[in-house]
Formats: structure tokens, sequence, C-alpha cells
């Protein structure tokens, strides 16, 4: 388990938003426990490599805007979730989701945003440097 996940994307979150908390996004407060589940299900080392993976669904899904094909479909490719879908796979690719949608409605912020603060707490908790960018696939 990462306990330090959690602290670590709220440094992350202030570094990004500022103080006060009164001034961050709506969705800053909900997503967090969803970025948490991730990290604990994961590992600090695989979820950053999922964060990565996610945030290149959300950009796939950005462009092509269509029924069929939507952000758990992008999700699923890049992760390669239904090549294994274990309990933490399965808990991961289902925070995610959920993570997402909670952003998407939030005008005040992109989900890019976010990514980046968990991808820097992954960092924080597993000890590397802040300004090290993980793009490597997530089943690597």
């Amino acid at each position: 388990m990462t306990h330090n996940f959690g602290f670590h994307f709220t440094q992350e979150l202030g570094n990004q938003f500022g103080s006060p908390t009164d001034s961050w996004p709506a969705s800053a407060e909900q997503v967090t426990p969803f970025f948490a589940i991730i990290a604990n299900a994961l590992g600090t080392n695989d979820a950053a490599r999922w964060f990565e993976a996610a945030r290149r669904a959300h950009q796939a899904a950005s462009q092509v805007r269509t029924y069929n094909f939507g952000f758990a479909h992008y999700l699923d490719l890049e992760t390669e979730a239904h090549e294994d879908p274990t309990f933490p796979i399965v808990a991961a690719f289902e925070a995610t989701k959920a993570l997402y949608e909670v952003t998407r409605r939030d005008a005040d912020v992109d989900v890019d945003v976010f990514f980046e603060c968990a991808l820097r707490a992954c960092s924080r908790s597993s000890g590397q440097p802040s300004s090290t960018s993980v793009a490597a696939p997530v089943n690597a």
C-alpha cells in the first residue's frame, strides 16, 4: 500500500492550485479518493504508468467524440486492462472511469491537470525525483 500517495497528491494539488483550498476546482475533493484507490491497488510505479496511459486515453477520447469509442474504450486500449483483468486492474479501471466522469463535469479544470499532479505524487511516494516523466506502457 502507498499510504503517502494521498498526502503527496494533496501537496501537488496545492502546488498546482495554490492556497487556500477554497480556490481549488470543485472536483479536486471528489477525485482524490479515486486517485488513491488506483495508487493503492497498483503501487506507485505501476500507478504512474497507468496515469500516463489514462492521459493518452483522455487525449484520444477528446479527439474522437462518438458514443461507441469513449474514454473507457481508449483507457482499455492504452492500459491493456482486458489482457489481465486482476482485481487491482479492475479497481484501477473503475476508479479511473469514475474520476474522469467527475472531472469531465467540472468546467474549472481539465483532467490532464489532475493526471499531472498524480504523476508527481507517484514520484514523491516512490522516492523518485518529481520531474521524472513516465511514459512506459502499463503492462511493460
